[in-house]
């Protein structure tokens, strides 16, 4: 095992919070006299069937622990998820259902190992610890806990202040995940910062419980490609790690320069040494925030592709951003002669999910036809064979005109 000094070294890159660090210190010390590795412990409940880089943040954090040589578990919430995770919600969250859940898990668990060594992941279901539990079991569960500890949250709180409604069943979700950490002995749990009271709901259940209490670690939130909201794909600022090389390239390439050196700390492997060289680089000069930016969007794109494919995303990012060439390879969509609305005809190819994001975006200038800017929302154009139209910065279309 690494020493004690290089182990808190990387721990400690990007976190929020260590509670408490000593204890982590007088884990690590145990853990490298006696040759036993921690067991670090990541809840995840599958109840979005897609994984973006926010979601990424902890896990960079669990393939840490995983080069230090310690045991990663990582939890499928797959019976939490039948509650949801109240954390943030100003309402009760409606619950999904099994075959939502067992897709999702699926998925994530192919996504996971983008990230993780499956060969040092034990990837667990909470379903075979927490649905063989009687009433009276989660009675003496609920016993362990005060509903004025729960009133310190500050969702619960809110909610409660505001008169919104809270289900005695939204109580049992922190008591489930803390339970998860007595069912696994966890030496060590990680979450986001939004996850600090489930965390310490872990810490007090396994003490009751009698087990040394785990240490928890947060990780910051991810703001998004709009530099100030969390990543979130409701709110369209988002990485999917599934994504196209050409358009996580792309996207990463419109991220604020003030955030580069944050996504190289939180979302990829570069050593905290070359990390800490970049930052330095940016604030003297010395490094040009555009090529930083492009390493940042290899580096990305590598790790859930190929070197390769980061190559080729970032030449075709180059010719057709930086030379106003069109992409090698334009989607062709097939129109009828005549005039036509060309914010119906945006939706109809795809370039839009709607008519109102249509306006939006050519009232904002990022309509072009043919090279040229549209301005007007209720513009109407005669498609000709061969008319590109443009939508934003990455979505073309070249007609062709049905017989």
């Amino acid at each position: 095992m690494e020493p004690l000094a290089t182990q808190l070294d990387l721990i400690r890159r990007g976190v929020a919070e260590i509670i408490p660090e000593e204890d982590l210190v007088r884990k690590l010390e145990r853990s490298i006299a006696r040759r036993e590795p921690l067991r670090v412990k990541l809840g995840l409940d599958p109840t979005a069937p897609d994984i973006h880089l926010g979601h990424t943040v902890v896990l960079h954090k669990m393939r840490q622990f995983q080069q230090l040589g310690h045991q990663v578990i990582v939890i499928l919430g797959d019976f939490t998820a039948r509650i949801g995770d109240p954390t943030g919600r100003s309402e009760t969250r409606k619950p999904l259902s099994p075959e939502e859940i067992e897709a999702n898990a699926a998925t994530y668990r192919e996504q996971i190992f983008k990230i993780l060594d499956p060969e040092r992941t034990r990837v667990v279901f909470n379903s075979q610890w927490l649905a063989p539990l009687t009433f009276a079991d989660v009675i003496a569960l609920a016993a362990r806990y005060t509903v004025a500890r729960m009133l310190e949250r500050d969702d619960f709180a809110r909610r409660f202040r505001e008169g919104s409604p809270i289900g005695i069943h939204e109580f049992l979700y922190p008591l489930m995940q803390g339970y998860d950490s007595v069912a696994l002995a966890a030496d060590v749990e990680l979450g986001g910062t939004d996850q600090k009271f489930n965390l310490l709901v872990g810490r007090v259940l396994q003490r009751e419980y009698g087990q040394e209490p785990q240490v928890a670690i947060t990780m910051p939130i991810l703001e998004g490609l709009d530099g100030v909201q969390k990543m979130s794909k409701s709110l369209g600022n988002y990485v999917g790690i599934t994504e196209p090389p050409g358009e996580m390239y792309g996207k990463i390439m419109s991220l604020p320069d003030e955030l580069m050196v944050r996504y190289f700390e939180l979302v990829t492997a570069v050593p905290t040494e070359e990390v800490r060289s970049i930052a330095e680089g940016l604030a003297t000069g010395r490094l040009h925030p555009r090529d930083v930016k492009m390493r940042l969007a290899r580096e990305i794109v590598t790790a859930y592709h190929s070197r390769d494919a980061a190559e080729r995303a970032e030449a075709e990012f180059v010719r057709v951003f930086r030379h106003h060439d069109l992409p090698e390879e334009v989607p062709a969509f097939r129109v009828a002669p005549g005039r036509v609305w060309l914010p119906r005809l945006m939706v109809e190819a795809g370039l839009a999910p709607t008519t109102s994001e249509a306006r939006r975006l050519i009232q904002q200038g990022g309509v072009k036809v043919d090279g040229i800017p549209v301005a007007d929302p209720a513009a109407e154009i005669v498609p000709a064979e061969g008319m590109v139209i443009k939508a934003g910065k990455r979505r073309f279309v070249r007609l062709s005109l049905a017989p």
